[in-house]
């Protein structure tokens, strides 16, 4: 086993509740593993989710995969002293997703001290890729702007 990159660990069910009442919760995006240097997810792909044409809509693959990168980097500093919140999204949709779950999984590609960069790939039920995105997160120290 790999030795966590985390500053502190969580379970899936402290950072799901820690969610509740944001747009993760109203999309059905739950954390379902913490790897020692991933974060998991799955957001359903339904009515919730759904642009007009029955996919799922590329916004809502964005708020999943900004959400699994933004939890995996606040995991990686000490939440004492600092925060993380996005600088810049991106995301290519590759395959529509019809139905079923979407799991997205997040990996960190850079660290800074004022930086964080992740990849976070999107998968269908068969596995097969739907979207992948790039997230790139300021380090902030608490009392800056």
């Amino acid at each position: 086993m790999s030795q966590s990159i985390w500053f502190k660990d969580a379970t899936p069910q402290q950072l799901n509740e820690f969610a509740k009442g944001t747009i993760s919760d109203v999309l059905g995006i739950e954390i379902t593993e913490v790897g020692p240097d991933f974060v998991r997810g799955t957001m359903p792909a339904d009515a919730r989710t759904f642009q007009p044409m029955g996919r799922v809509h590329g916004g809502a693959n964005v708020v999943l995969a900004e959400s699994l990168g933004s939890v995996a980097a606040n995991m990686l500093v000490d939440t004492t002293e600092y925060f993380c919140v996005g600088l810049e999204v991106n995301a290519n949709h590759v395959r529509g997703v019809t139905g079923g779950t979407v799991t997205g999984t997040a990996r960190l590609l850079y660290q800074g001290r004022s930086t964080q960069v992740w990849e976070i790939r999107l998968e269908d039920e068969r596995g097969k890729l739907s979207c992948i995105s790039r997230l790139t997160m300021a380090v902030v120290k608490h009392g800056q702007s």
